[in-house]
């Protein structure tokens, strides 16, 4: 069954006036009929079963026949700390993470990262936004990971130290503590921070600050991982650590 995000002001009643993006899928892509059943989900946690009642180029609206708690959702909130890359792997990470169960996204302009224009990051926020809710409606997320604005390296390990239970930087320097086993101990619904660097590595001084911030190298394990494959494996570890202990 297809499923869309949808904004508060679709729901009407007992009735969903689609918006025009997810419309335009249902009509010129999905192609979908009258009659056929689509999952709308209000991204608080509901899921709602919707019959199609009217598909035009003019309005596509749908009947709810009913609704459910959405289930499924990782039982940690897992925070991704993405140093900035080029385009296509940045916006990879932020698909694949939000397919392993990443609950948040914050990008960081760290001092070995390709990307340093600033400014010019904010007009790719929608456009990664929508990567992110795409991928979350494609995975069955019941919720939509958060996406926060750039933040310079400096801020990001002070913010994720002040707002996280632990805090895990992969790091290849790391050779002792593997990141499962940094996990040992933490419940479920615990809050975890994880930072990924840049393509040539963290500076010596970015490793340094973030140890003295609270922050705990883990090893990804012997071989040293390309950024994108460092982020999915760890996202990927952290989510079915906390399923597998979840109890």
């Amino acid at each position: 069954m297809h499923r869309f995000f949808l904004p508060d002001h679709a729901f009407q009643g007992d009735e969903i006036v689609f918006p025009v993006e997810p419309a335009r899928q249902i009509l010129r892509v999905l192609r979908l009929r009258i009659g056929e059943k689509v999952a709308a989900l209000d991204n608080l946690g509901w899921e709602f079963r919707v019959e199609l009642v009217e598909i035009n180029p003019a309005r596509v609206k749908g009947r709810i026949l009913g609704k459910q708690p959405v289930s499924g959702e990782p039982p940690v909130h897992l925070h991704m700390f993405l140093c900035l890359s080029q385009r296509e792997k940045f916006e990879w990470m932020l698909q694949k993470c939000t397919e392993a169960g990443a609950a948040e996204f914050t990008p960081v302009l760290s001092s070995r990262a390709l990307v340093q224009d600033f400014p010019a990051l904010e007009n790719k926020y929608q456009r990664w936004s929508r990567i992110i809710q795409e991928s979350a409606e494609q995975s069955g997320r019941g919720r939509i990971p958060q996406l926060n604005g750039p933040v310079k390296y400096d801020a990001a390990v002070g913010q994720a130290t002040a707002n996280s239970i632990l805090c895990l930087l992969a790091w290849e320097n790391e050779k002792t503590l593997r990141l499962a086993d940094a996990l040992i101990g933490q419940k479920p619904g615990a809050a975890v921070s994880l930072l990924i660097g840049p393509e040539g590595g963290l500076s010596d001084e970015e490793a340094e600050l973030a140890v003295r911030l609270g922050w705990r190298p883990v090893s990804l394990g012997r071989g040293i991982l390309r950024m994108e494959t460092a982020a999915l494996v760890a996202a990927a570890l952290t989510v079915d650590w906390f399923e597998a202990n979840s109890g």
